[in-house]
């Protein structure tokens, strides 16, 4: 098999690469995706999305094919002050988003998991086996275009670190709130419970990984008290939890998203929004940024990518 060649390599086929591929095929561009995993795949993620997702994705909510939920509030609790937010907000399950997206953009995605970049006669080429003019780094937080090209030069803050634990499951949920508790017992983050669409619920918590270490605690101690919350509270009880671990960054101050003809975005960059944790939004925001600047030669800049999820017209 010969060097597959294109015009633009997309490596990541989460919401940030596909987002991007969909925007480069609608403006004629040839590109492929990379990804180490082969989709549907599961992702840890509450799966909350802002209507600025919607609105960016032309997405008709009535003919998405997976699960979606519309909440008129949220529930939110500060270190115990309680109160309830008026705010249209959206769940979606990232196992089936992912692959809508994926599916939506009609690219060729290839099961890959990227080792070596080089750049030969001004061209990107990959494991010797695919070339591009361009290069999208959309692999998340520990993306190989990021560490290859981008590292070195523009280091990722670790005080914006997050460490989350995080469980989707079926359960016989009654209560369509979503519920968010911020700073409780010393934790610098906040948990989550998110009931979706199907009968299925989501429940998680993050904080910063540094200000943790710092303090001597650890994420472990507050999901345990996250168990005991939502029994205490009739919202899940008897579950056997199993969570998962993750971790992202939050928005970076300044980073480099270019060089040459690489960029990369999502997670890869640290796009997180300051308030709530969110990705889904900044990244699929700046996949399409990427696929304007290639398209029209244009700068690629965070400038129009919102540093917050619920009061954007606050953001920069």
């Amino acid at each position: 098999m010969g060097m597959r060649h294109t015009d633009v390599l997309i490596v990541g086929g989460g919401p940030a690469g596909a987002a991007c591929a969909w925007r480069l095929r609608q403006r004629g561009m040839a590109c492929l995706i990379l990804d180490r995993a082969r989709f549907p795949r599961l992702k840890p993620c509450a799966g909350w999305i802002t209507p600025r997702v919607v609105r960016d994705l032309d997405m008709d909510p009535a003919a998405y094919p997976g699960g979606f939920t519309t909440f008129a509030g949220l529930d939110i609790s500060i270190r115990g002050l309680r109160f309830r937010l008026p705010t249209r907000q959206h769940a979606i399950r990232r196992l089936e988003f992912d692959h809508w997206l994926l599916r939506r953009a009609e690219v060729p995605v290839h099961v890959h998991r990227v080792r070596d970049i080089s750049r030969v006669d001004g061209r990107y080429v990959v494991d010797g086996a695919f070339s591009g003019t361009y290069l999208v780094g959309a692999g998340g937080t520990r993306c190989p275009v990021y560490r290859a090209l981008f590292r070195e030069a523009s280091p990722r803050d670790r005080g914006a670190l997050i460490v989350t634990l995080e469980q989707e499951f079926p359960y016989p949920h009654t209560d369509p709130r979503c519920r968010l508790w911020f700073m409780e017992n010393g934790l610098p983050g906040y948990a989550w419970y998110v009931p979706k669409a199907g009968g299925i619920v989501n429940v998680g918590i993050g904080g910063k990984a540094a200000a943790l270490r710092a303090g001597g605690d650890g994420i472990k101690r507050h999901w345990a008290l996250l168990v005991d919350k939502l029994a205490r509270l009739g919202l899940v009880r008897g579950h056997d939890f199993r969570p998962r671990g993750y971790a992202y960054y939050l928005r970076q101050t300044r980073p480099e998203v270019r060089r040459d003809n690489a960029l990369i975005a999502g997670d890869a960059v640290g796009l997180a929004t300051l308030d709530m944790g969110e990705g889904i939004g900044p990244a699929i925001r700046s996949g399409l940024l990427a696929a304007e600047a290639i398209v029209n030669g244009s700068d690629y800049t965070l400038r129009r990518i919102p540093r917050v999820s619920l009061l954007p017209s606050l953001s920069k």
